[in-house]
């Protein structure tokens, strides 16, 4: 089992930026893959980035890519995203989520994510 709990969203304006958290507690924690993902209304919940337990392989979608950065610190179970350069595109609700790896890595494969947090939501506006 996974817990998490993502803090750090809020509203922030175009070009800025914004570090979302996530608080990740349970067992084996070394073995799950990290990810995040977002979700606007009417539209399907998308992966933008992960962060594998094998290799620390990263993933990341290429809408996102260059601007946002994953990180997972081991020590204090903190999984974050630093986001820059934000765009209004961006406007979602940020989840973070967990699965079980087993000798490959499961970012950026469509993987069904057993563990979820409860969101925080992400508005770029000005």
């Amino acid at each position: 089992q996974l817990q998490l709990v993502e803090s750090g969203g809020g509203l922030v304006q175009p070009g800025g930026s914004l570090r979302l958290s996530c608080a990740v507690s349970g067992e084996a924690l070394n073995y799950y893959a990290l990810a995040w993902f977002r979700q606007t209304p009417g539209k399907e919940r998308e992966e933008i980035s992960c962060i594998s337990s094998i290799g620390g392989r990263t993933y990341y979608v290429d809408s996102v890519k260059g601007r946002f950065t994953i990180s997972r610190d081991h020590a204090k179970n903190i999984l974050s995203l630093q986001m820059n350069s934000l765009k209004p595109e961006d406007t979602a609700v940020y989840y973070c989520a967990g699965v079980w790896e087993v000798a490959t890595t499961l970012c950026g494969r469509d993987t069904n994510f057993g563990f979820w947090g409860q969101g925080t939501q992400v508005t770029v506006s000005s």
